[in-house]
């Protein structure tokens, strides 16, 4: 679990980084959608994705969804964007600001 502080941080990092993946008619729940956003979050550690409005999903609802399942942390759900971060096991590169 992230503290507030180190989800305000991530937010700032996220905001220089484009979509990556959309959600589209086939949702969240697709198999192969979910083993991509899990070596996205691998490699990157930081992932942003679009939601479309034909997904019939919230940003927020999609996001509840991936972290169920991949284990990450929802960092934020805004409009039909939202932001994932889940350390690197092999290579972690982002350093969040200690917890007190």
């Amino acid at each position: 679990m992230i503290t507030t502080k180190q989800r305000a941080y991530l937010r700032g990092l996220a905001n220089k980084i484009t979509p990556i993946f959309q959600v589209g008619k086939k949702g969240v729940e697709d198999e192969a959608f979910i083993k991509q956003v899990e070596a996205a979050l691998e490699k990157r550690e930081l992932v942003k994705i679009t939601v479309l409005e034909n997904s019939g999903l919230t940003s927020r609802e999609a996001s509840d969804f991936l972290c169920k399942e991949i284990g990450c942390e929802g960092v934020q759900a805004i409009g039909s964007k939202l932001v994932l971060y889940k350390q690197s096991k092999k290579n972690p590169t982002i350093e969040l600001p200690t917890k007190k």
